[in-house]
């Protein structure tokens, strides 16, 4: 296969949180790969944290793996175990309905640049530390199941 040109993929900081929770990713730039490249089995992503920037809110998948390699830059991992520095070429590994709500935390003061890897396949997704939570078809709502 030839080398991807990230340039002509589009860079979004979308996100699906409901606004009061969204504005800890809004200096999150992705390049969703998978779909760009013609890949089906898994999902990839091309991800710059801005500094100050978060991953996600803290989260575990129930139906998904995910692999996370850091390029550039430097970030916090904070997880159920405390927090993590993680550097260039650094991994981690996060199974499916293990329960370990994770994400990663730019605080330095520039920019941080990863590629996460994970299954391309909707299912419960859960937010220990927020009142959200994703069902299997990638809606957000409360942990009661009410509308934001």
């Amino acid at each position: 296969m030839p080398k991807v040109d990230l340039e002509a993929i589009a860079q979004s900081n979308a996100t699906g949180y409901p606004p009061h929770l969204a504005d800890i990713v809004q200096e999150r730039w992705y390049r969703r790969l998978s779909p760009a490249l013609g890949l089906t089995d898994f999902g990839a992503s091309h991800v710059v944290l801005k500094p100050g920037a978060w991953s996600a809110q803290r989260h575990w998948h129930e139906n998904e793996d995910e692999l996370l390699v850091i390029l550039s830059g430097q970030a916090v991992l904070v997880d159920d175990s405390g927090r993590t520095l993680l550097e260039p070429g650094d991994i981690a590994a996060f199974p499916k309905n293990d329960g370990n709500a994770h994400c990663v935390i730019n605080e330095g003061d520039a920019d941080c640049v990863f590629l996460v890897v994970g299954q391309s396949v909707n299912g419960p997704c859960h937010y220990p530390d927020v009142d959200m939570h994703e069902n299997g078809a990638g809606d957000k709502c409360r942990k009661d199941g009410s509308a934001f």
